[in-house]
């Protein structure tokens, strides 16, 4: 199976951004049309698209990226992953209602985790991810402001004992800091908690894609400020990825 190659486009208030370890004051605006951006991945061959509404994940309302996500789906026809301040059935429901073919549940999780299994239940377990960011091996929630008192282990194994297949993993420390990425880490929550694993944070290089695909638990990596500073090429990323 190829390594599926998840280009990033991180929304605030409309807007396509990224952020260093998550900190709101660390933005950097890559662009005002998140379109325009979701086009250019797919002519440069993604087949899968993973867009974070980052104001849901502070816990405010953005209109304006809600807008930007029903554009995207419209514009572009390929799958997307949706995450960000996805914290009841209400809110993942309207995710799926735009087209959004995979959610992301990340402080729902650890705050309700009753909410996972009722969605699997409502929606399948195919649909539902999990995302858990962790700090040091220990788990933050509240768009990565609040530190948990879980290991990010325990929890994917609490999460696969819930019928959850899929977690995505950042590296808080890493994220958008294009120090490279811990790809036994990666590997080794996969491994330990028998769940798949989409890598994310840090990815600085085509080393990072390399040594990622030689984990088979590694289903796919999402990549953002690489990509956005020209540090990784996406054809060439989805070629190295392709395991073959």
């Amino acid at each position: 199976m190829p390594m599926i190659i998840f280009p990033a486009i991180d929304l605030r208030n409309g807007r396509v951004v990224r952020l260093k370890q998550g900190r709101a004051e660390d933005e950097m605006v890559y662009g005002d049309d998140p379109v325009q951006i979701a086009k250019r991945w797919l002519d440069e061959g993604a087949q899968w698209l993973h867009v974070v509404n980052l104001d849901g994940a502070f816990g405010e309302t953005s209109l304006a990226n809600m807008r930007a996500l029903t554009g995207i789906i419209s514009s572009v026809k390929i799958p997307v992953q949706f995450g960000g301040g996805l914290r009841d059935i209400a809110n993942i429901d309207a995710a799926f209602n735009v087209g959004v073919r995979r959610v992301v549940i990340g402080t729902a999780a650890v705050e309700n985790p009753q909410l996972v299994s009722d969605a699997i239940a409502k929606f399948e377990s195919g649909k539902i991810v999990v995302g858990i960011d962790a700090r040091d091996g220990i788990v933050a929630t509240r768009g990565w402001r609040e530190q948990s008192a879980i290991g990010a282990i325990d929890l994917a194994r609490q999460m696969h004992e819930r019928g959850v297949e899929r977690i995505v993993y950042t590296d808080i420390a890493r994220d958008g800091m294009l120090r490279g990425i811990d790809a036994n880490a990666m590997a080794e929550l996969a491994r330990t908690a028998k769940v798949r694993v989409i890598a994310s944070g840090g990815v600085a290089s085509m080393s990072d894609v390399i040594a990622l695909r030689e984990y088979l638990e590694v289903e796919g990596v999402i990549i953002g400020q690489a990509l956005y500073t020209g540090a990784i090429n996406l054809r060439e990323a989805i070629k190295v990825a392709s395991r073959q």
